[in-house]
């Protein structure tokens, strides 16, 4: 919840800004309308925290921040443990029911059996219900680290080419370096990321033609109006 998921800086998509870095003929700028802010590849506006994030994976209400780019090591531990605490809540209430149902209700709890029994039926809905979708939640982020392809980029449907990383070094930048037990330290911090340089502000493209072109279509069209405006340098 207290980690930056990393989020682009507010209001940098500045005159003064763009013209630092300097763009070359086939390289553009996405500006984001409602942050004001300068959109690197793969970063996407959040309209709860009204920032963009870096790989933004998706809004979670429960840690009351977005999952992106610098803490989603730690969503994956929070989803993981909790499925865990959930499967060996349930494990105990078994033993204790089968414990209960050998012996005397009487003597195996401090309530009475019509009680022990309702808490039994609560604990077990409660565990099975928590088991679940953290489970889902679990596995979702572990297929979208290994595809290194975020629920953002996979809701949207984005057909644009781009080079994936191999699945075990996008886990291994996911959760800080080579395995160690680290990785399931929810108090060691991944790898620090690296500031962003000029060349992570922009894109590139093929040619200022084949964009000219590609953006007449509807869809891109209506993507470019709702979120981004475009800065290009024409010479």
């Amino acid at each position: 919840m207290l980690t930056d998921p990393g989020a682009v800086p507010k209001g940098n998509a500045t005159k003064e800004f763009i013209e630092s870095l300097q763009l070359k003929p086939g390289q553009v700028v996405y500006k984001c309308p409602k942050c004001c802010s300068i959109k690197p590849d793969r970063a996407h506006h959040c309209s709860v925290c009204k920032r963009c994030i870096r790989k933004m994976d998706h809004h979670c209400p429960w840690v009351n921040n977005c999952v992106g780019e610098n803490n989603q090591k730690y969503f994956v531990l929070f989803t993981m443990y909790i499925a865990l605490i959930s499967l060996h809540a349930l494990i105990m209430v078994g033993f204790h029911f089968l414990h209960c149902f050998e012996e005397d209700w009487t003597k195996c709890s401090s309530f009475s059996p019509p009680t022990t029994v309702i808490l039994l039926i609560l604990l077990c809905f409660e565990g099975l219900l928590f088991l679940i979708f953290t489970s889902v939640m679990f596995g979702t982020q572990v297929h979208s680290i290994c595809t290194d392809e975020t629920g953002i980029e996979r809701l949207k449907r984005k057909h644009q080419p781009r080079e994936r990383r191999a699945s075990w070094k996008s886990v291994k930048e996911t959760f800080g370096g080579d395995f160690s037990p680290n990785w399931f330290n929810p108090f060691s911090r991944p790898c620090d990321p690296e500031p962003l340089s000029d060349r992570d502000w922009v894109r590139q493209v093929a040619s200022l033609s084949d964009m000219g072109n590609t953006e007449t279509t509807e869809e891109q069209s209506e993507e470019r109006k709702d979120e981004d405006s475009v800065e290009v340098i024409d010479e």
